[in-house]
């Protein structure tokens, strides 16, 4: 047995058993490290976006802090806008009521310039067939 495991077939077998099995045994490696490299430049790039989220929202949130105060006054415009609206209500209400009495007035007007019309066109039969023509 001694001499078999000494023997000179049986040391290249072995060598080049453990040649393949580190060939192959590199091989993983390398695919491994590949992976591993592959993986820190995802990370590397993640790292990069969340730099650029962060910037982004703090832009965003100043953004946003504005807006809410436009948005305060905007609703005190439109509180005020209603006031004016309300007001404006009143006033509309006022001058249909002054309108109306208006065309009141111009019928009552109207009537009277064609009674005065048909005074001056008929002078006598205005002055006769009316006792009381004024």
């Amino acid at each position: 047995m001694y001499r078999r495991v000494n023997s000179g077939r049986f040391i290249v077998v072995t060598t080049a058993g453990i040649m393949v099995v580190m060939a192959i045994f590199t091989w993983v490696m390398y695919g491994m490290a590949r992976q591993v490299f592959t993986m820190t430049d995802v990370m590397v790039e993640l790292n990069q976006s969340f730099k650029s989220m962060v910037v982004t929202q703090t832009s965003m949130a100043n953004d946003i802090h504005a807006m809410s105060g436009d948005m305060r006054a905007m609703k005190g415009s439109i509180n005020a806008m209603q006031g004016d609206i309300h007001a404006m209500t009143g006033g509309v209400a006022s001058m249909a009521d002054g309108m109306q009495r208006m065309n009141m007035a111009v019928s009552k007007m109207t009537y009277d310039v064609g009674q005065a019309t048909y005074a001056v066109s008929h002078p006598m039969s205005y002055m006769w067939g009316n006792p009381f023509p004024f």
